[in-house]
């Protein structure tokens, strides 16, 4: 009994070792941003022979690409808030299901014009959009705190792999059907491993934390008992004898009005605008990649058709995303112990010196060996830093009943940058050329390096029972209280003790 007194909610979580439960939410999570890697970046690769087959303009060329970008800010900020509202499990079912079902229409269904396939991939955007902030909550609030930036980072870096297998599919599809149509299989290919991801969804549990803050006690127990080696009793006793103890200082109903107020902008400013700088340069630079290379190897590719200069251009493609792996890989083992904020710094300080060596070297036509040289920094550095960290930081800021609605904001204002950067690329390319292009993404790097450092703010190791009492500081009558709150390892309802009657 008297160990039962000591035990908080926070033990239930951070306590334990990884278990299969824990492995099993983060493989569905995984795959879920796998999808999202190959459904967006499979459009670049695609892009060119529908470029050749319906000859577009510069501005509809952006719209195409931008369309399933634009359609993950309406899924993130729309299905990411309902998610807090009622739940994770419903819509991390919904959005996935979205997936296959226009990936299968982009791919099958027959028309003259590309106004559908604008409608289609906007749709898979949709769905791709709402699988960030939902993977994002259930991976951090299932995970362990010493384990939470790896098993965020680690599922996050399934988006390189989508990237890489988008590439991969489009060499195999080309190489077996090198006609004008094989975009469409393509667009298609992301539907049949939609289909079996969203099967195992429906077998998911609901997030533990979600029920604890939604008034379900009895779910959440029944959840928990399953991992963290206590009965569905002991775990309920637990549960509600902290939810007492705390309830003097717990949080009111949060929406979207809260990300701007005093309390948590500044945490809005740090989840969303770093991001966004990040997505202007990561997606226009990701989904133009192939064109990219065929602009920079002109001369070795003026004699070949557009089958040829398709496939050439996917193949650099799919070699420069191996790096994209490779800055996983870094970022994995540095993750928790350089911290968040050291890395998104060192992450956009790279970015930006690679794009300024590949836009001097396109400028000054220095050799492929340089070329690739720029883009391989560019890409190691990149998912080394800000693509993974702005992710994690995006999901460990806010409390539970903010945090899908929170990093669903943060990842629609950030693909709002990915739609701006897309749309715009085509259009600067032609007005300025393509090494002078490279080098004002350079700026856009660099931008999000000042951004970080003015609102940093460290969630490395940080349990979220030891983050959010910090939210108790209006509650008290003593100010200064906080700093000893706010460095405080204890659970909320030891705070709570010290900050209330007894």
């Amino acid at each position: 009994m008297e160990e039962q007194k000591t035990v908080r909610t926070s033990h239930l979580f951070d306590h334990i070792g990884l278990t299969w439960f824990h492995r099993k939410i983060w493989f569905l999570s995984a795959m879920g941003i796998f999808q999202e890697g190959f459904n967006l970046f499979v459009v670049g690769i695609a892009l060119p022979l529908i470029y050749h087959q319906h000859h577009p303009s510069s501005l509809m060329l952006g719209i195409i690409g931008a369309s399933p970008i634009a359609g993950t800010i309406v899924g993130s900020s729309f299905l990411g808030g309902l998610a807090d509202k009622f739940g994770r499990k419903v819509f991390y079912i919904i959005d996935m299901a979205l997936i296959m079902v226009f990936a299968i229409l982009a791919g099958t269904v027959g028309y003259s014009d590309i106004n559908w396939l604008i409608v289609f991939m906007f749709m898979i955007g949709v769905g791709v959009g709402a699988d960030y902030p939902i993977c994002a909550s259930y991976v951090s609030e299932f995970m362990p705190s010493r384990l939470r930036g790896r098993m965020l980072m680690s599922a996050f870096s399934f988006q390189a792999m989508g990237m890489l297998a988008s590439a991969l599919t489009g060499l195999v599809i080309i190489k077996f059907s090198p006609v004008d149509e094989a975009w469409r299989w393509m667009l298609l290919s992301g539907a049949l491993p939609s289909g079996i991801i969203l099967f195992l969804r429906f077998f998911a549990p609901e997030s533990p934390r979600w029920c604890i803050a939604h008034g379900k006690e009895e779910l959440a127990a029944t959840i928990i008992s399953k991992f963290c080696g206590k009965t569905k009793h002991e775990v309920h006793e637990i549960i509600m004898r902290e939810k007492r103890q705390f309830k003097s200082i717990e949080e009111k109903e949060l929406g979207y009005v809260s990300l701007f107020s005093k309390k948590y902008i500044r945490k809005t400013i740090l989840a969303s605008l770093p991001w966004f700088m990040m997505d202007i340069a990561t997606y226009g630079i990701g989904i133009f990649t192939p064109l990219i290379l065929v602009s920079i190897m002109g001369k070795e590719l003026e004699h070949a058709n557009y089958i040829s200069k398709d496939f050439l251009s996917t193949e650099g493609t799919a070699f420069l995303d191996i790096f994209l792996l490779v800055g996983f890989a870094l970022n994995f083992v540095l993750i928790d112990r350089l911290g968040r904020m050291k890395l998104q710094l060192f992450g956009f300080a790279g970015m930006a010196l690679g794009l300024v060596i590949l836009g001097l070297s396109t400028l000054m036509g220095s050799s492929l060996f340089l070329i690739y040289g720029g883009f391989i920094i560019y890409n190691v550095l990149m998912n080394m830093g800000p693509n993974s960290t702005t992710f994690i930081v995006a999901a460990e800021l806010f409390p539970t009943k903010l945090r899908a609605s929170a990093h669903g904001f943060s990842a629609a204002f950030a693909k709002s940058g990915a739609v701006f950067g897309i749309m715009l690329l085509p259009l600067l390319k032609d007005a300025v050329g393509t090494g002078m292009l490279l080098l004002l993404l350079s700026g856009v790097a660099l931008l999000g390096f000042v951004l970080t450092f003015v609102f940093r703010e460290e969630t490395m190791g940080k349990s979220f029972e030891e983050m959010t009492p910090v939210e108790a500081y209006e509650a008290t009558e003593s100010p200064s209280d906080l700093p000893h709150i706010r460095h405080s390892h204890a659970s909320p309802a030891v705070v709570a003790s010290r900050i209330t009657p007894p």
